[in-house]
């Protein structure tokens, strides 16, 4: 049976910190899905049509990688997928305490699925979409946070 996971997030925008999880996750998986999900409750700069693009670009040479979007319950999108694993990166003890109930509930409505947790390399640690954003919203140098592409992507608007 191949092992699928399903990388969950609005990925917006992409961070060298997701990149990296990725990556490390390559030797472990034999296949990965990054899930772009539809959150109605984040204001978006870039539609999630573009990160779909940006995300299959900085991963083109990744044959086991590939990106959807996705609507309603990350479980579900699973099924659909016969994706047995959730892959989470961990940044902080913060992350964990938000992340652990959301496990613990994908746990009951899914028994067979299980969530997998990557610590984040310490100099990614500090870098999350929130930030960038913010950093961007007021013109700031992103250059260190995001992968090439989408710094090109963003010299490009």
């Amino acid at each position: 049976m191949k092992k699928i996971a399903i990388f969950p997030g609005s990925f917006d925008p992409f961070t060298i910190g997701h990149e990296a999880i990725v990556k490390r996750a390559i030797p472990i998986f034999d296949q990965i899905i990054i899930s772009i999900g539809h959150n109605i409750t984040k204001k978006s700069f870039f539609s999630e049509k573009k990160r779909k693009e940006l995300i299959e670009k900085i991963f083109e040479q990744e044959k086991i990688v590939s990106v959807e979007i996705y609507e309603g319950l990350t479980v579900q999108f699973c099924k659909k997928r016969n994706a047995k694993y959730i892959l989470r990166g961990l940044r902080t003890s913060a992350d964990f305490e938000y992340e652990r109930p959301i496990a613990q509930i994908n746990k009951i409505l899914a028994p067979d699925i299980e969530t997998v947790y990557l610590l984040t390399s310490p100099e990614h640690s500090s870098i999350s979409s929130s930030i960038v954003k913010e950093i961007l919203k007021y013109q700031g140098d992103v250059s260190k946070f995001v992968p090439q592409i989408i710094k090109e992507e963003l010299n490009n608007e």
